[in-house]
């Protein structure tokens, strides 16, 4: 399911990712690059099932200046997320966002899994509510990078 409208090049808000390391990156850091910002749980189905397509479309993309931010939602224990990541080896940033502050800041994101595609220059390109066509996505995004 696709929602556009006013989304349309919006520009993604400044929000600051506290990763499972323990180290931060920032809507800032992301800039140059195509970026794909998911919301997710552990508790839901869909996020679970389309982890493995985020992680090809992740291995497929990123040596072109493409990045993936995994963010847990606030009601997501810490512990579950970390089991998760670690045993499905995620390969791209995983953030648990504590205090639901990023969740908030992106337009209140209360449904997982939600997902944006955020172009170089800092702008949501594409919200996608549930799981992603993933073919179109994958075209979204060659488009995205092939953009100087």
């Amino acid at each position: 399911m696709f929602l556009t409208g006013c989304m349309n090049s919006s520009a993604a808000p400044q929000t600051t990712f506290t990763l499972l390391d323990g180290s931060s990156r920032t809507t800032s850091d992301l800039r140059g690059k195509v970026a794909l910002i998911n919301f997710w749980a552990t508790s839901c189905s869909t996020c679970v099932a389309e982890m493995p397509l985020l992680v090809s479309t992740h291995q497929k993309f990123r040596g072109r200046g493409y990045e993936t931010i995994a963010v847990a939602m606030s009601y997501d224990p810490p512990t579950y997320v970390v089991n998760f990541a670690q045993t499905r080896k995620l390969p791209f940033a995983v953030a648990i966002d504590n205090t639901g502050v990023v969740a908030q800041a992106w337009g209140d994101v209360k449904l997982t899994p939600t997902t944006f595609l955020v172009n170089k220059r800092g702008e949501i390109v594409k919200r996608f509510v549930g799981k992603p066509d993933f073919a179109e996505l994958h075209r979204l995004i060659d488009q995205l990078l092939a953009e100087s």
